[in-house]
């Protein structure tokens, strides 16, 4: 990636996003989160939300497959948001699934972690991208029928 956009645009969300989200994430009187860090009290497993783990990359695609195909600028920023939305609960599941996942297990947290988790965000924008192309598609088909 970029090194400005990197430093004005992904730092400024992960720092920003992270530490609200981990403190979200405390929802367990056993969990300590502080800034990205969420760590079990207990044990003292924890996870760091690093950049990569914050769902950025997976909205950029879901942006630009939704900006590609023609619809209102009001459908687009509809499904942008959402999708965005969809993303950000995916991945606050994803990251309390991998704190108690590595606390159990280590070799099953780092396949989930490298594999699993990956794929289900990036299913997660395929259905998103799905649902919007429906929704154009019928928002569009009463038009059609009208002028044909």
């Amino acid at each position: 990636m970029l090194l400005p956009v990197q430093e004005h645009v992904i730092t400024l969300y992960h720092g920003a996003g992270t530490h609200q989200r981990s403190n979200h994430l405390a929802f367990d009187s056993s969990v300590l989160a502080y800034g990205k860090i969420l760590q079990l009290k207990d044990t003292g497993f924890a996870v760091s939300i690093e950049a990569g783990c914050n769902g950025v990359e997976a909205a950029i695609v879901l942006t630009a497959a939704i900006v590609a195909f023609p619809a209102s600028w009001r459908a687009r920023c509809i499904a942008i948001a959402l999708g965005f939305l969809t993303i950000q609960v995916m991945n606050i599941a994803r990251i309390i699934s991998l704190l108690y996942l590595g606390n159990w297990n280590m070799d099953l947290f780092t396949w989930i972690h490298l594999y699993l988790w990956p794929a289900l965000i990036m299913l997660d924008v395929l259905i998103v991208f799905v649902v919007y192309l429906r929704y154009i598609a019928s928002d569009t088909a009463p038009a059609q029928a009208a002028n044909g």
